[in-house]
């Protein structure tokens, strides 16, 4: 695999990872809005959640950059 597609997978790697950390924010702040006596458990759940995205995106670009 080229260097150039490799660069691509990475920023699609990226790309995903930002739009499902968005989606992760706003089904929190949706869910909040609904039950607002509910925050104190969907905020550290959404923050865990997000993470767990990070950190799938991290190990892909990695992954991407490491191809040869």
């Amino acid at each position: 695999m080229g260097k150039g597609l490799a660069v691509i997978g990475g920023g699609i790697a990226v790309l995903g990872g930002g739009i499902g950390i968005g989606l992760i924010g706003k089904g929190a702040v949706e869910s909040i809005a609904r039950q607002p006596e509910a925050a104190g458990k969907i905020g550290p759940n959404m923050i865990l959640t997000a993470a767990f995205v990070e950190g799938a995106t991290l190990f892909a670009v990695l992954a991407a950059f490491l191809a040869k």
